[in-house]
């Protein structure tokens, strides 16, 4: 008897990657692939919906882009902290979005520490992803090329970010050796980008888990 292949978890969701509730993202990310046809640019998994997102997770792309083409918090450990935080505070995947500093990656080569050009040239890719998703009025900035970025963000779209009532947290990233530290370390950096989290669910009329 011959068995049946069984498409995987990553299959179905690159196969969901222009599902209308996340299509206009994935058509951004598209767009910016085509203007530099010799790299690649990681999508956005569809569990995430552009009409439902209030709060966007900036990550320092630093390394190679993740093999199932979608963005994440960075290695695995990383990804692992990241959903714990999520699952502890109660925010639902719907209602967070990421996105990465420097979208481009280049086939074979990891990212290494972001430079001042290359953070740059994140902006106005960064600017048009907050114009789809509207609702948006927080971004949860990791590490410090999320945070140098967020700061020009800050500069060149102020009055932008007051109408919407934006606010802006800076914490540590989730990954590598930004993470390296004591297990009293870790824990207050985890702290810190939990309350980031949760003061953004407050912000935008979430519920926080236990309270």
């Amino acid at each position: 008897m011959t068995s049946v292949a069984t498409e995987t978890l990553r299959d179905q969701l690159w196969d969901r990657r222009y599902d209308e509730n996340i299509a206009p993202i994935t058509e951004l990310c598209d767009t910016l692939a085509e203007a530099r046809p010799e790299q690649q640019v990681a999508y956005v998994d569809p569990v995430h919906d552009v009409d439902e997102c209030k709060i966007i997770s900036l990550f320092s792309n630093v390394g190679e882009m993740d093999p199932s083409g979608f963005i994440t918090a960075g290695d695995e450990q990383a990804t692992t902290r990241l959903l714990g935080i999520h699952w502890q505070l109660g925010l639902r995947p719907s209602y967070v979005m990421p996105w990465n500093v420097h979208p481009w990656f280049t086939p074979g080569e990891a990212n290494g520490r972001l430079t001042a050009p290359q953070i740059e040239q994140g902006l106005r890719p960064l600017v048009k992803f907050l114009t789809m998703v509207p609702r948006a009025s927080a971004l949860v900035a990791h590490g410090t090329e999320a945070h140098r970025l967020a700061d020009q963000l800050l500069k060149a779209q102020g009055p932008m970010l007051y109408k919407r009532g934006f606010g802006i947290y800076k914490v540590r990233s989730l990954s590598g050796r930004s993470f390296a530290g004591s297990p009293e370390r870790q824990e207050q950096w985890l702290l810190e980008s939990a309350k980031a989290y949760a003061e953004s669910m407050t912000r935008n009329g979430i519920m926080v888990k236990g309270r």
